[in-house]
């Protein structure tokens, strides 16, 4: 699966790309500072190791037409060791991340609709699920615009005094 942004291209991961990722990942996460990351957050380890996502998971990239990485998502095609929320009959995804550089580009809005797409090839896949932090507005309003709606019941904490909420998108 290939497909074309404004500039750029959402791809497949290649072994290359694991440690930039993973810098990319990290990056994006500890430079929101709605989201309170730091050096010291458990979660930056996870957000590093794309090798190990994509052990279970399909990692999906962006890359400007020169190579220059602008971030990935993790894409999961049903319940399974890197699923958080994902039941039967639906995919999910996670750790979707752009690059602070690239941001504004609508990267992170041709991520998500690769997952769209990628869900729409999973035989039996009726919808898409997420988890999201509260603070994560400008992703809270790319999964809203693209058709996601809350699903309150499906809130989690992770740890303690952190709830993640959850979002899913019909696929119909």
């Amino acid at each position: 699966m290939t497909t074309q942004g404004s500039g750029f291209t959402v791809r497949p991961l290649l072994a290359e790309d694991h440690g930039p990722l993973g810098a990319i990942t990290a990056g994006a996460y500890l430079g929101d500072p709605l989201l309170g990351f730091t050096e010291e957050t458990a979660y930056l380890e996870a957000l590093r190791d794309v090798a190990g996502r994509a052990a279970d998971a399909e990692v999906l990239v962006a890359a400007d037409e020169d190579g220059t990485l602008l971030g990935s998502v993790t894409f999961v095609s049903g319940p399974g060791p890197f699923a958080d929320v994902a039941q039967a009959g639906e995919a999910e995804f996670r750790m979707l991340a752009v690059d602070g550089a690239a941001q504004g580009r609508g990267v992170g809005r041709a991520l998500v609709e690769a997952c769209v797409e990628r869900a729409r090839q999973v035989p039996g896949c009726r919808r898409l699920v997420l988890s999201t932090q509260p603070g994560m507005l400008a992703a809270r309003r790319i999964y809203e615009s693209r058709g996601f709606a809350r699903e309150p019941a499906r809130d989690w904490s992770p740890v303690p005094g952190l709830t993640l909420l959850a979002y899913v998108l019909e696929l119909g």
